[in-house]
């Protein structure tokens, strides 16, 4: 892998994996929905979410895919892939000081298609808070570098 670069699909296998985390904090919730424009007050309104199942403020579930985003655009597939498709399953709540890590798996490539797909998993410590699957597109190694 080069800086400006990730992998080319050639280099690629099944099972490979990268993770990235995060304390998650106070200010970053205020970021991500300033930056978003989502200012629900379970997010935001520590009195309100105490009134919520939750009993406080929850981090913005689509900021748990942001931290898979972040694996994908700068480890794994890294650099220059596209991302074309998540789905994407919130099974648990985020709340601010968590640490989320974020892992993408390899589960399989479609070369002809140059297509790569992930298994996507986010958890705080042993618990999966969000779990799913994406699609990247992979370049493949320039012939002058094959």
């Amino acid at each position: 892998m080069q800086d400006l670069h990730g992998y080319y699909l050639e280099d690629l296998e099944v099972g490979m994996s990268a993770s990235y985390a995060k304390t998650i904090s106070e200010a970053d919730v205020y970021m991500f929905a300033g930056i978003s424009g989502d200012n629900n007050p379970v997010h935001v309104n520590e009195e309100y979410a105490k009134t919520t199942v939750f009993e406080k403020r929850i981090v913005h579930g689509m900021f748990s895919a942001a931290l898979i985003s972040t694996v994908a655009g700068t480890r794994l597939p890294g650099p220059g892939a596209i991302y074309v498709d998540q789905q994407i399953k919130f099974k648990a709540p985020v709340y601010i000081g968590d640490t989320a890590q974020a892992t993408v798996t390899v589960k399989e490539i479609n070369e002809r298609r140059r297509r790569v797909i992930c298994q996507t998993d986010v958890t705080v410590g042993d618990k999966v808070v969000a779990t799913g699957e994406a699609t990247f597109m992979v370049d493949a190694r320039p012939a002058a570098e094959a």
